[in-house]
This record gives structure tokens, sequence and C-alpha cells, in this order.
């Protein structure tokens, strides 16, 4: 358990985005309701198909401005002027795209770019070619552990990788939105033609909430919106994906949502594509998807939008590349169900909440840190003087359950949202996910929150040090001043005993709170040891720890940890023949006493060891 939430900055294991490929001409040679690029000419009449309200698509008219060659990496787009009632009043429109293009009744590509701010109708097409290139493109049979197939069943990896991995708080989830977004090319929307941002509507979410997800998800080309969108419960989808038809990706679902809505291209057998762009160019995923109806065109001058809702579960989005995402509507996605219980606020009306969250490397920690934040902060808007501990339980398929705890005292209420996108259970989850030795399922999250509002946490203002001088193997007697957030200043007194090696010597004491005095770990060399060492990473936080360093040495070596070893010992643990060195540190020892308090501050005092008379 550790005091407060602590940011650290760096991310473990991030996987490529995809690169763009060349369209696909003999896979739409194939296909004879394909228009081909090669005859999309200036002044050339069609229409589009989207839906405007409800489930049905309608006809929209069109006419090609022309084509920009070399658009994107291997890519044109095809330039068009779009008519109808609601498109002269809502201009490009977020959420249509995807929505197939046609000429002479043949598809030639989807509703994809546009400019914000834009004073005309104008729309960018990427070329059905290029995203038939998508749909025919093989996919892995596994991804992380597993099968792109309908209701995969998890398997561990066959193969271990190099261990290059630190412990879990070196992992970041703003790092790795920053790396996701440098590696997919997506931006803020500019002057410049851009892929439509994918509308995010969030459900069940605080403004604080959607704030958060908007600085982190809008560089990957997502706007998160506070605009409801879950589907009812139980809700199923039962009719089928069709050409010009409203889709959502679904990252959360439950008490709190976030539905990716946007328009099908084109529908083949299971598979179809759609957006026309990337949704984060991800690459190879595996993201729930489900059918969606719209309810509304919203216009804005800057960026119009569609409102929706989703209608349920259907298929799952297995690759998101330059031109298109792919979507398998007979796979199933698997997603984490997370259970959120509050205690300490009497009367809220909402103390229980339940979500589940796609199983992905980002998503996952990201929408976990964001649904925990919205529902503590709508049960419990404090902003007075509280206690917050926070127990979360993890479970992962072939592993033991683990207990992770976070606390946090302070003036200001129960953590914001940026805290708790920094909490120990969203750090261990993202950092479980880019672990280097297998790839994890994990089955379950289970939230508990107790609150007290009251500063239960004192400051350590000062240490006497009442026995200046002692004999070898003596102890030392220590007067602790702590100053309780309410009250007067009060002392305690402890004993810390020494071991009789000291002699004629200064010896230096350090005086922390328990929760900030990592215990002695070794580092881990498999997901069982990374879950051992989450536990218990430091002393008791209601405790002072005494640490003074006994001048012996101690290794680290293959998974266990040897102190205070004698002269000679570490130079036979090394050999010419083991690859792997221990690894050597200064032993301390640490002495821990019971408090009555959490505290905070710290103290260091140095005593004088007698010579052996």
């Amino acid at each position: 358990m550790r005091l407060g939430l602590i940011p650290f900055a760096a991310v473990l294991g991030l996987s490529a985005a995809s690169l763009g490929l060349a369209p696909n001409v003999e896979g739409a040679d194939r296909r004879s309701d394909v228009f081909p690029l090669s005859k999309v000419e200036k002044g050339l009449k069609g229409y589009g198909l989207t839906v405007f309200e409800g489930t049905r698509p309608d006809r929209f008219d069109v006419e090609v401005i022309d084509v920009l060659r070399n658009f994107r990496p291997r890519q044109d787009l095809i330039l068009v002027r779009t008519t109808h009632p609601r498109l002269e009043v809502a201009k490009i429109v977020a959420g249509m795209s995807g929505s197939p293009i046609y000429f002479g009744g043949k598809m030639a590509g989807a509703y994809a770019y546009g400019w914000s701010f834009g004073a005309e109708s104008v729309a960018g097409v990427t070329p059905i070619e290029s995203m038939l290139s998508d749909l025919d493109r093989p996919l892995p049979k596994v991804l992380r552990g597993l099968p792109l197939s309908p209701l995969g069943v998890a398997r561990a990896s066959e193969t271990g990788r190099p261990n290059a991995f630190a412990d879990y708080r070196s992992y970041d989830v703003r790092a790795h939105a920053q790396a996701l977004a440098a590696k997919s090319g997506q931006a803020e929307p500019r002057s410049e033609l851009r892929p439509i941002q994918t509308p995010l509507l969030f459900g069940g979410a605080s403004d604080r909430i959607v704030e958060e997800a908007r600085s982190l998800l809008s560089p990957l080309g997502l706007e998160p919106l506070a605009m409801g969108g879950a589907a009812p419960p139980g809700a199923r989808a039962t009719e089928p994906f069709v050409d010009g038809g409203a889709i959502g990706i679904q990252l959360i679902s439950g008490d709190v949502s976030a539905l990716g809505l946007g328009t099908v291209t084109r529908v083949e057998g299971r598979k179809l594509v759609a957006f026309g762009h990337p949704m984060m160019e991800i690459g190879v995923t595996a993201l729930p998807a489900a059918q969606a109806r719209v309810l509304w065109f919203m216009a804005s001058v800057q960026r119009s939008f569609k409102v929706g809702e989703s209608l349920g579960p259907r298929g799952m989005l297995v690759n998101d590349r330059q031109a298109s995402i792919v979507v398998d509507q007979e796979a199933t996605a698997r997603t984490i169900p997370v259970t959120l219980n509050i205690r300490g606020e009497p009367g809220a009306p909402h103390p229980n909440w339940n979500f589940r969250v796609a199983h992905d490397p980002f998503i996952t920690p990201a929408f976990l840190g964001m649904a925990l934040g919205s529902g503590i902060q709508t049960t419990a808007a404090e902003r007075r003087d509280v206690t917050f501990r926070m127990r979360s339980k993890l479970k992962l398929a072939g592993h033991p359950e683990v207990i992770i705890d976070d606390l946090r005292a302070g003036p200001t209420g129960v953590p914001d949202a940026n805290q708790l996108m920094q909490s120990s259970v969203v750090q261990a989850v993202g950092a479980l996910f880019s672990n280097p030795w297998e790839d994890i399922v994990v089955e379950r999250v289970d939230v508990d929150v107790e609150l007290t509002f009251a500063r239960e946490v004192s400051v350590l203002r000062g240490v006497d040090l009442l026995t200046p001088e002692v004999e070898r193997g003596g102890a030392v007697r220590l007067r602790l001043w702590i100053q309780p957030h309410v009250g007067p200043l009060r002392s305690e007194l402890i004993t810390v005993p020494l071991p009789d090696t000291f002699e004629d010597q200064e010896v230096k004491l350090q005086i922390r709170p328990g929760h900030a005095v990592e215990r002695v770990r070794p580092p881990p060399e498999s997901v069982d040891d990374f879950l051992r060492n989450l536990e218990a990473i430091s002393y008791e936080p209601r405790s002072v720890v005494v640490s003074f360093e006994v001048g012996q040495s101690s290794v680290v070596h293959r998974g266990l940890v040897a102190e205070s070893l004698p002269p000679g010992a570490i130079d036979r643990l090394t050999t010419t023949r083991n690859a792997l060195s221990p690894l050597e540190f200064r032993t301390m020892q640490h002495k821990v006493f019971p408090t009555s308090d959490y505290l905070i501050g710290s103290g260091t005092v140095s005593v004088r060891v007698k010579k052996r008379s």
C-alpha cells in the first residue's frame, strides 16, 4: 500500500501500428459491383448512403470535384460535393465516415475526410480499392494469446521473451496514448483535409471524465462527447449489418459506456469494412463492435456529428488500418467485467457500479481509470477532508488473484480523474498487458472504495535522539513528534535495537512512514513473480520504519533475495558459466513500529556506537 497516487512517465512494450499498402486492384476487379478509381472524373454524379435517423440508410447526392492523387501513402482521394437538406446545414458530419459512395450504381468508395469549420459540403472519399485491400488482408490466428475467431478460448504464450521489465509503476497511460498517437499519425483537427474524427459517445460519465477522455483520446482521432449512447440492459443486435448502416465500436459498456459511431461501407459475408479511415490505426486488434441507431444530426460550425446509441453487441473489430476498419460479424470480443462498490457516503443513491471494458493493452487501463473516476466522483462529489482507501482485486486466467491497495488523504475530496488514471490498479493492469513473459487474460476486476470524511493523516514534525551514544549491541531511544491534522502536538517513544556488528562508528538512522519504504523484492522473472511483488510492496501505512545500513552485501539472484552475505559468497555465486550474474546491493535493516496514524514526513539522526572495552 502507498499513500497518494504518484504519477510516473514511461510506458512499456507498445506495439507498432500498421503501414499503408498498395490498393488491391485485383481484388476490386473480381467484384463486378465496384466502380474503379480509374473511371472517376470531374463532374461525375452519383449518390451516397447513410443513416440520417433510425437504422435505415437514406440517399444523398454527390458530384465529383476531382481526384487528389497520392493523397496518402499509396492511396488517392476522391473530392466530392454533397447535396442533401440536412447536409446543407450540417456540412461535414462526424459519424458519416464510411458512408458508401456510388457512381452508376456501383460502389466507388467511402465518405471519410473533411475540413473543420468548413463552409461548404465538400468531403473526401476513400477509394473502395484501398478498403478492399484491408478486407482481403489475412489475419493472424492468435492475437495476444487469444484466437481471432468466434468465442475463442485463452491460452498462454508458448515462448518466453527476454526479461526487460521494470515494476508496475513504470507504466503510464498518458505516455501510452502519446506513443499510439505518434505512430498512428492522427492529430487534432487543423485547417487541412483530415480524417473525420470518430464521435465517441459517452454515457454515464461525468463532465470531468469526458474532458479527461478528450485530452487522452483526441490525438488518436476520437472525439469524446457526453451524449449517452448506451444500449438498453440485455440488448442484443438481431439484424445483420447493411451497406450504409450505422456501426459502433463499444470500448466500455454498462453503467459507464463509450461507443465510437460510424458507418458501414461494404458487407461481404461475415466481414465488413467501415469508416474509410482508421479509428486509431492500431492494426490487428480485437475490440467489441455493435449495431447502432442514429438519433439525430447535430449541426455545428466546427464539426457536426451524429448522435446515436448502441442496439447491442455484434461482431469484433479485427483490423484498424489507414483506409478502413475491418469487422468480423461472427466473432465475439473478450471484455472484462468490473465492479465498483463505494462505502462511507451515507445516502448516496448509486454506491454500486458495474461495467465491462474491452480487453486491450491501451483501452483497458485507460477506460478502467475513467470509469472508476466517473463512479467515484458521481457517488461522492465532495471537496472536503477525506481519507480514501481503494482495494482492487485483480484476477488473471491461470494465475492467483492479487489484491492491490491505494490510500490517499487530503483536504480537496476524493481523487480526481487524473489521479485515478495513475492509481496502482490502473498502472498494474497496463504493465501486465505489456509484460515480457506471456500473453495475459484479465478475467475480472473488483474495486472496493472506503471513504472517511476526516483527514486521518498526521505529520512527523521531528525526531529527538535520546541516546546519542550506545554500547555495542545496544538500543537507541527516539522520541517522535507527531502533529495531527486537528489537535495538539504529541510525542511517541520507540526503542530501536542495533546489531552487535556495529562498533566504534557512527550509524545513520532514517525514520520514515511505512508506506514510503519499499520491501526488498527480487526483479520479477514471470507473471506470477510480478503478481507477488504487487502485494505488500511497502510496509504497513500505519507504521514508522527505522532503516540503517549494516555494511554487509546482499544479492538478488534468480528470483531470490539473499541478505547479509559473508565475505566471498558473492564470488561463489558469480561463475563464468552463468550469464545471469547476481545483482549486488548494500544490506539495509528495517525496524517497524506500529502507529495509530497515517504519517507523512521523515527524519534522520546519527548515533555513536562505542568501541568494545
